[in-house]
Parts: C-alpha cells; structure tokens; sequence
C-alpha cells in the first residue's frame, strides 16, 4: 500500500480523507501524520476525574478496583481507563451509584488540561463562559474548593439546565448559572472576574474519534471552520472586557485548524495591547503553537498519537495590570432577601433534620429559597438559571428541601441518615423511584451510598418514601 493511501478496512480514516478533513491537516502534521492517521483505528481514550470536594483520587480509585486506571499526567485528580484490560461491565460507569452521588465526573483526559491550566485559586472570581455541558465547570468548582464565586454561563438554556445537573451533582455552593450572551455579561460585569475560562465553541476535530456517528463530523467544512473562527474572536473580545487587571484567561478548542486556534490568538492580541501570552507548563507529549505563534510561550497542541487523549488546543493570556481604576460593578441581589414565613421554614427545616444551617445569605425567588456565593453579584434583568445554591422550596410554612441541597452536604450533616453498600440491590430501587423499608425515626433522612448523599427520603412506620428527583430515576428493572 502506498504511503497516505487509506486501508479501505479503516472506515473512520476514509470518512476523514473524503470531506478533505485530512488533506487539510497534511500540512500541520508533516512526518506525523501516519502516526495520527493510525489513531482512527484505535479506540478513543476513556477518562474519569474525580470529585476532590467530596473525597480524594487515591480513595476513589480503591472503590473503583480492579478497573484498571492509570494517571492523566497533567491532572492530579484525572485516570485514564485501561479498556484492554476493563471487562464490559465496567463501562456502565455514568449509571454507578457512586457516579450518581457526584464522587466522579466522566471526562476525556486532554479536557482536563483546560481548568488545570486557569488554575483557579479558592475565593477568587471565576466566569467559565461557554459551559455546557458543565464538565470544565466542576473541574473549576473543585479546584476552588467550593469557596469564592463560580459563574458558569451558557448561551443556550437548554444546554445551560445541563451544566446545572452537573454542578448540582457535583455538591458545588458557590456557583451561579447564567444563559446570556457573553457581550451582555461584559456590559454588565466588566473588569469583574480574576480569571476567565472561554472554552470555546468550535468545529470539533479532535473528538471526531469519539463521536462516533456524530453530525459534528458529517457537517464539517471549510466554511464551518471559518465560521467558527468569526464567532470564537466575538467571545474572546467580551472576555477581554470581564477580566480584571492582572487576572488570567484561558482560550481552548477541541479542534486542530490554524484558523480556529492559533490564527484567533493571534489576531486577539493584535487587537488587544493590555494581553500577552503566559508560560504554560512543561508537560510531556504536549506540543508547540504553530504558524503564527510557532514558538511561542503560553500555547499547546495535544494531538491523539502524542498523549493518551483527544484532540486539544490551549492558550493561556495575561492582561497586563494597570494602575487605572476599573469601572465599578453593582453586587446588589437581584434575588430578594427571604420574607418571614420563609426563613421560619429553613430555620425549622434546619433544626428538625440537620446537625446545623450552612452559614450563608439567603435569597428567594418566588417559592424558591437558594444560599448566595461571595461576592455577589446584580444579575437583575439577566437570565439566570441559579443564583446561588439551591436549597428548597417554600410550600405555606414548610421547605421541600432541593437535591442540590442533599448533594452539597456530607452525611455527617444530616440527622438521619441511611447508608448503603454500593451493591445493596436497595440503592438501585432508590435510583429507579421506588420506596424503600427501613426501621426509625419519622422525618427527613438522606439516602447515601458508601456514606455519599445521592438524594432524599421522607421515613414515616418504617418506610422510606423516595423524593429521588423524577428526571434522574434510573429506567428499566430494578432487580430489588
């Protein structure tokens, strides 16, 4: 076979060569791309990270034997899974229990360069622009050990009520979810965050492995790309102006091309003098920019036949610090502070069924009672999905308590509790719906698997009414 002909077997690769996908890289790979062609061939590299808000990687890697994890190098709290040697069933991971109670978030490992790289530091002001799906979000959430501000923003509302399930199960309390256009955020918040994460929307390329079947991969094009490259210079442009002086902001794709990469850096920094790039991190098998900022500090490729991941594009700016004084931004709350009858029902929710109130400050919106993280912020007139931590909902002189609530909480907060094995065939009934039966005191208890939250029930003559929220149960036979 000649060199660069496509084994016919190799379906993937000739769907890539095709549509002109591989002819277009040819001249970023040189020498490479034999090695990188011969990746379509392989299977994509399956990752997990793990939740250090709630416990540490090496305790989760013991609950998870014998699945065969290795290190991601770049993250600490990252594994690569071993598929050689993982049988079936352990690819049934996003439908654990222990998935279930946040203790893990299923990522490929070059994703999780990106918040590693923003390296966010605990009461810091944080703003991940683009999102969705939320995965970039609770890798930012636990590195600030859920203290100071997250602002999680997502354009499309129904993406942005995902990354909410996400930070919901993840425990976060010091996050705020957002859907609003990023040039809307910079009018209202400007010069605001220390640190500003754009993940930004793009073609795609380097999951084409992964997404199997994906119309990502079908509607690929040389016009996608440059369309992509328009919109990718809008949302750095209102990043810029959310930045504060001195603070940091990271630019990633999961796509190869110059143009939607390196070219889009690029012309940022033409355009913006205050911006310059920063020293990334020595890390072995990630490679230089390249074409305009060849050689150049602060820039990453992670390509799939160099590192055990998918296809990754990192740039890490500075604004320069300034002595010029940034416009002041309003922290009024746009939430009202709780009425009578609803700090009554959180003060008796609190007494009747947990160890103490979390400290904080209490927003309501309508029936619905939330904790606010520090600073906050004015998000009047903004669309907001959470303002804070949601806590419950005021029903008359009761709270109907959140699962964000049971989740955000560790079982020595609770009252009453009842803990499961993991293979108890009672958690998963719990996970389907169903009511469990369980001796004890009347009231409020959480369900908890290996002693994690996954959620509430309401015990009354021994049985355990279940309030497992209905969009999470489990489908199919519970085998109880």
């Amino acid at each position: 076979m000649k060199k660069h002909e496509i084994n016919p077997a190799h379906t993937e690769t000739r769907f890539l060569a095709e549509n002109g996908f591989l002819t277009a890289l040819a001249p970023l790979l040189g020498a490479e791309r034999d090695a990188f062609e011969a990746t379509y061939a392989q299977p994509p590299t399956i990752g997990l990270r793990v939740n250090t808000l709630k416990l540490a990687a090496a305790a989760l890697r013991d609950r998870l034997t014998p699945l065969a994890l290795a290190p991601v190098p770049w993250c600490a709290a990252g594994f690569c899974i071993d598929a050689s040697a993982a049988s079936p069933a352990d690819f049934s991971l996003g439908k654990s229990p222990l998935h279930a109670a946040g203790l893990y978030y299923l990522q490929e490992p070059s994703a999780m360069a990106v918040a590693e790289v923003l390296a966010p530091q605990p009461g810091e002001r944080v703003l991940d622009l683009c999102a969705a799906p939320g995965g970039k979000s609770t890798h930012l959430a636990a590195l600030m050990q859920n203290q100071g501000l997250l602002v999680a923003n997502e354009t499309v509302p129904g993406r942005a009520a995902i990354v909410a399930e996400n930070l919901e199960r993840w425990g976060a309390r010091h996050a705020i979810i957002t859907s609003e256009t990023p040039a809307r955020l910079a009018a209202r918040w400007p010069g605001f965050f220390d640190r500003v994460l754009v993940d930004a929307p793009c073609s795609g390329e380097g999951m084409f492995r992964r997404l199997l079947a994906d119309g990502a991969r079908v509607e690929w094009s040389a016009g996608q790309v440059a369309g992509c490259a328009l919109r990718q210079m809008d949302i750095l442009a209102a990043a810029a102006l959310l930045l504060c002086p001195g603070g940091i902001l990271v630019y990633s794709t999961c796509t190869f091309n110059l143009d939607e990469n390196e070219r889009v850096i690029a012309h940022f920094l033409q355009s913006h003098s205050d911006f310059e790039l920063a020293a990334l991190p020595v890390v072995p098998g990630w490679a230089p920019g390249l074409g305009p900022l060849a050689g150049q500090p602060g820039v990453a490729r992670l390509w799939p036949h160099r590192v055990a991941g998918e296809g990754h594009f990192l740039a890490l700016l500075q604004r320069r610090p300034t002595t010029e004084t940034p416009p002041p931004t309003r922290r009024a709350l746009s939430a009202g502070r709780p009425g009578r009858a609803a700090q009554r029902a959180w003060e008796t929710f609190c007494a009747a069924n947990l160890v103490a109130e979390p400290p904080g400050t209490l927003l309501q919106t309508g029936t619905y009672l939330y904790q606010a993280p520090e600073p906050t912020l004015d998000l009047a007139g903004l669309r907001v999905l959470r303002p804070g931590w949601w806590l419950g909902e005021v029903r008359g002189e009761r709270l109907e308590p959140s699962h964000a609530l049971a989740l955000g909480l560790t079982q020595a907060d609770f009252q009453r509790t009842l803990d499961l094995e993991p293979d108890d065939p009672a958690v998963m009934a719990y996970l389907h719906g169903e009511a469990l039966t369980a001796p004890g005191a009347a009231g409020w208890l959480a369900v908890c698997v290996d002693s994690f939250p996954l959620g509430w029930g309401k015990r009354s003559g021994g049985t355990v009414k279940n309030h497992y929220p209905k969009g999470l149960r489990v489908t199919g036979a519970s085998h109880k």
